[in-house]
């Protein structure tokens, strides 16, 4: 029996197909997480995949938010599966786990909040260890990320861990092995870290102590044993007595630099300066008789983190029945007859409607994937900061009024940039003495002859185009003469193409007169010349100090007094100080001055 648990970073990125990823990674059981898809947003290739059999758990509180997934190969089909860790999620109880524990400490309200967000999905399997037929609960989590500027995420986190924590060792009681995997979002040890020295408090950390308490002591491997007796011998604190094992470190006690997710955004997996978050915990029985192997693959790309396996000498023996929380058995996949309503209700019309009307879960999402979600009516009616407000309140109001709304908020086109940087042009009245007339076909302005340019109102060549005036028609004489200035054309037999001094001196007044806006660049030419006198460009690069390479420019996103300003950084990727090829420490911000 093999197991997988890989945080993908969006299930829809996947370019060759989920089937193909499934099938690289050659397991029996695939557990990921962070697939940011809603049961509205789940189609049939991603749901049901040849082989395979998938349990999901969504997001009811955010679009593309959190949310794990499970495939089990056929041949290792559970017998039970169940979405999140409270129980409140299960509207068929046929087919659950059960097992909740002591929810006592929690507040009913605080239970919904915590699997609101789509981080749990349980599957439980038999297999065969030695000789013995065995029940194993394998646990897929995505534990929340701590935002340092969101106290309240803190919280969340360590509520979770301890719900977590609960409800598996609920599970364990009952006689059920229990493997629990995923991203925990917690490095350990100072050995599972690129730069603890960083950290105030390394052990100190609440997630550090939580993880201290779920797992065992003395299971880790012979020399981690050995430094832990040593530093019981000069501190107080006391042994763990968790009932899991860390499978990687019981197989690689002291290997370091062994990490599984990177800041991809600072070039971090280029110098493996990242941070060991994902593991697969396992009872220590399970452990002691069913482990043989558990590793981390970093070399398999597509997400920001990497893919960790673990591998038992219990074959699985496959369930007859799928569950029915299996992908398979929903009304929308199953190809049975739904409800009338479902097809005649507009969904897009009444999904942003609720999600506008609901309150949202305090603190649900985190400073990455704000941005992905901040505009859930679309971007059609968002041209403003004021739109968008308009738009939130009136979602809320009845359907006949919010239709009218709608098209009463509905902006105008916006017109050409370069139209703001035109001087304001004035019209010019047409008198009946001289017509003011505009020739509207290109070919007509360009077959002046080349010999005689001949300059037209307001100082334009022959070649050039001329601005159109709203209001004045082009009137056109037969064998391609112009009224507005009697232009003789070649192959014309109109022989009075001169106008008289009387008529030039009206023309020469009119045009002094008159404001003519200067002409557009033509379509497809360059306008690095017009921009490069509207707006500066960014400054040179200044060289960093270490390395002399020029450095890349960079804006701060982060809220505060500096937000919006750009500064100068190394271009090299981030990783230790003590690695002459990552990034140097050159900062240097950007002087609007110059």
């Amino acid at each position: 029996m093999k197991i997988v648990s890989w945080n993908i970073n969006g299930i829809r990125t996947f370019k060759g197909g989920i089937k193909n990823a499934l099938e690289s990674l050659d397991a029996d059981i695939v557990c990921v997480q962070e697939t940011k898809v809603t049961r509205d947003l789940l189609d049939e290739r991603t749901a049901i995949v040849e082989g395979y059999n998938s349990y999901f758990s969504f997001s009811r509180g955010r679009s593309g938010y959190s949310g794990v997934a499970t495939y089990c190969k056929d041949s290792a089909t559970p017998f039970a599966a169940e979405e999140g860790l409270t129980g409140l999620l299960t509207t068929n109880h046929e087919g659950t786990i059960g097992c909740y524990g002591d929810l006592s400490e929690f507040s009913s309200e605080e239970l919904q909040l915590l699997d609101n967000e789509g981080r749990a999905v349980l599957t439980q399997h038999r297999v065969m260890c030695e000789d013995t037929p065995e029940t194993v609960t394998v646990i897929n989590v995505y534990c929340p990320r701590a935002d340092p500027e969101k106290p309240e995420r803190k919280h969340f986190k360590l509520q979770f861990y301890k719900l977590l924590q609960c409800r598996a060792e609920a599970i364990l009681e009952t006689g059920s092995r229990v493997i629990i995997l995923g991203d925990v979002n917690t490095s350990h040890r100072p050995i599972d870290h690129c730069d603890p020295d960083y950290i105030d408090d390394f052990e100190d950390h609440p997630g550090r102590k939580w993880l201290n308490g779920l797992l065992v002591d003395d299971s880790e491997g012979k020399e981690y044993e050995k430094n832990n007796e040593e530093s019981e011998n000069t501190s107080s604190k006391p042994l763990r007595s968790g009932k899991f094992v860390d499978t990687f470190r019981h197989f690689h006690p002291t290997r370091s630099k062994a990490f599984t997710c990177w800041n991809t955004m600072t070039g971090a997996r280029q110098t493996n300066y990242g941070t060991r978050i994902d593991y697969i915990f396992a009872d220590h029985p399970l452990v002691k008789m069913g482990f043989v192997a558990a590793d981390i693959m970093p070399e398999v790309e597509g997400s920001d983190h990497c893919p960790v396996w673990g591998k038992l000498c219990c074959p699985l023996l496959s369930s007859a029945k799928l569950p029915p929380l299996c992908t398979r058995n929903l009304p929308e996949f199953a190809g049975r007859q739904q409800k009338l309503s479902r097809f005649l209700v507009k969904m897009d019309q009444q999904q942003p409607a609720r999600e506008a009307c609901r309150d949202p879960l305090p603190g649900s999402q985190e400073t990455g994937e704000t941005r992905e979600n901040l505009n859930p009516l679309g971007s059609a009616g968002t041209t403003s900061t004021g739109m968008k407000r308009k738009l939130a309140v009136e979602s809320c109001v009845p359907k006949s009024k919010k239709i009218m709304t709608l098209k009463a908020a509905t902006p105008k086109p916006q017109g050409n940039l370069l139209a703001f940087f035109k001087p304001k042009s004035i019209p010019v009245a047409p008198t009946r003495e001289d017509p003011v007339s505009q020739c509207e076909r290109g070919e007509e302005r360009n077959e002046v002859s080349p010999s005689q340019p001949h300059t037209f109102k307001g100082g334009h060549s022959a070649g050039q185009d001329v601005p159109s005036i709203p209001g004045t028609p082009c009137t056109e004489y037969p064998q391609g003469v112009c009224m507005r200035d009697k232009v003789h054309v070649p192959g014309s037999n109109i022989q009075d193409a001169s106008v008289n001094s009387q008529n030039q001196e009206k023309d020469a007044a009119l045009a002094s007169e008159a404001t003519v806006d200067p002409p557009c660049p033509r379509k497809g030419a360059s306008l690095g010349g017009f921009w490069k006198t509207v707006l500066r460009g960014p400054p040179p690069p200044p060289p960093c100090k270490a390395h002399g390479e020029p450095c890349v420019l960079r804006t701060v996103k982060k809220a505060g007094p500096n937000m919006g300003k750009q500064f100068f950084v190394c271009n090299r990727p981030q990783g230790h100080a003590s690695n002459p090829e990552a990034r140097c420490n050159y900062f240097s911000w950007v002087d609007k001055g110059k």
